[in-house]
């Protein structure tokens, strides 16, 4: 300390104040393989931290800064294959994994089990649902307001679409967003103390008639003017900044949400399109009570066995993530959803399907993927097309199939060309010939023409970016991470 202070005789020959007087710091002067922590509240000094990483994944040997996107390539890269984690939870004679599986998630995973049993028309009918439950703004109406946006030389015209959009996006999320209020409200009960709960919980049963009665303006109305308020006012009160304020955000965000959702802002958002002249002639014939017949008509049945499926299966990994079941389940459960989120990722530029079925005694798990339009612009010119004739089409089948094992089947069309490539287990091989012969008279039975039907031996699985090398395109993109 005495040193440090200059209190003591100096040295001769050896003043460290003036030696150190005339360094001057760059960052060039800092050793490279130092870095700073990061730390969102202050500016550091420059150091050798660069926030590159490689880009190994593109395929490109590039160096990019780190992104959203990046990170979903990474994520793309490690996620778990469903069909494989599917294949585990079901495993046997149709019960679960091994032991550790409490009671609740065996009930639902049981239901599950028995929507498999599914011949070809129920097969059809749960595609179908996939398809549909997959595809909001599918339709003649949706498709005249994608062209009117793209032609749109008004920014008004083009909000004004989009505002109809959220509009109908909300108004078709009606059930989850109920479902969400009240299980908050729920949690914000059993986070008070008793002397506040109770009027929470009379409150929230009033809000549940009138859902249940399909009486909305009366549930806002109850959300606005006394449950609302009813929770601030604990907030402020008890100065909770924990849990009940996280569910008071949570609740504004639904209950807003919700009273856009309703039938009179859809029908006003429509109203509004059909004022201006570009589409006063196309949406004019279309009153109120047909928009409303026509947007329902394009709604998932409730009884559907897609719907009935998913629901099982979010019950089920509900349970095991809050801590019910073995760590193992519960991990085998974390997996499954975050291979179904990043299957569903704003990135992903094809289309995701899961189809799980007992087919002739035997369990298939099977995940596909498709592209309806395969081809880039580059192409496109090389065979002559702008755009016109068919279209190429390519689909991903990763197919794991009880006591034989896993395949990748790659199918490739264009017209009535088809193209047709199956990775399979080794044990399969040996009739390759027959499994070429086989499809090839299925496609021509239904007016289909085989360009190439190959069966060979799996190597390795194949990478959705092999087969899908548009999931790349992203890194075109600037897209910083937040």
């Amino acid at each position: 300390m005495p040193d440090i202070l200059g209190a003591t005789n100096p040295v001769p020959g050896y003043d460290k104040t003036s030696l150190n007087r005339n360094v001057t710091v760059s960052p060039e002067s800092t050793p490279p393989q130092i870095q700073n922590v990061p730390d969102p509240s202050r500016v550091n000094k420059a150091d050798g931290r660069t926030e590159q990483q490689d880009s190994n994944l593109q395929g490109d040997g590039k160096i990019r800064y780190d992104s959203n996107f990046q990170t979903f390539l990474q994520r793309l890269r490690d996620a778990p294959s469903l069909a494989d984690a599917l294949s585990r939870l079901f495993a046997g004679e149709g019960t679960i994994v091994s032991s550790g599986m409490s009671a609740g998630i065996a009930e639902e995973l049981s239901q599950i089990l028995e929507m498999l049993h599914m011949d070809e028309s129920e097969l059809l009918d749960f595609l179908s649902g996939q398809f549909k439950s997959g595809t909001r703004f599918g339709g003649a109406l949706f498709a005249l307001l994608r062209n009117a946006y793209g032609r749109a030389s008004s920014e008004g015209v083009r909000t004004d679409i989009l505002q109809f959009l959220k509009a109908y996006l909300d108004f078709d999320s009606t059930k989850h967003l109920e479902t969400n209020i009240l299980r908050d409200l729920g949690r914000m009960a059993d986070a008070m103390p008793a002397s506040w709960a109770e009027k929470l919980r009379d409150l929230t049963a009033q809000l549940k008639n009138n859902m249940a009665a399909g009486d909305r303006q009366s549930g806002l109305f109850l959300l606005q003017r006394e449950i609302f308020p009813y929770m601030s006012s604990y907030v402020e009160r008890t100065h909770d900044m924990g849990l009940p304020r996280t569910l008071l955000t949570m609740l504004a965000l639904n209950v807003a949400r919700y009273e856009n959702g309703s039938e009179e802002k859809l029908l006003e958002n429509f109203r509004q399109l059909s004022g201006y002249g570009t589409l006063r002639d196309q949406l004019g014939g279309i009153d109120g009570p047909s928009l409303l017949k026509l947007l329902r008509s394009g709604q998932l049945p409730e009884g559907s066995k897609a719907l009935e499926f998913s629901n099982h299966l979010a019950a089920a990994a509900a349970k095991a993530l809050r801590g019910e079941g073995s760590a193992e389940v519960q991990e085998l459960f974390r997996n499954l959803l975050s291979a179904m989120l990043i299957n569903e990722s704003v990135y992903m530029p094809v289309n995701h399907y899961l189809i799980p079925l007992e087919w002739d005694g035997r369990m298939l798990f099977s995940e596909l993927w498709v592209d309806p339009d395969a081809e880039d612009e580059e192409e496109r010119r090389k065979k002559g097309r702008s755009g016109g004739g068919s279209s190429t089409m390519r689909f991903l089948f990763k197919m794991d199939v009880q006591s034989l094992g896993l395949f990748d089947i790659i199918l490739t069309s264009q017209g009535k060309e088809v193209d047709i490539q199956i990775h399979c287990p080794e044990k399969v091989l040996p009739f390759n010939r027959q499994i070429e012969e086989g499809i090839s008279q299925i496609l021509i039975r239904n007016d289909l023409t085989p360009s190439r039907v190959l069966v060979r031996r799996m190597e390795r699985p194949v990478t959705l970016t092999e087969v899908f090398p548009k999931i790349y395109e992203g890194k075109n993109s600037v897209n910083v991470k937040v």
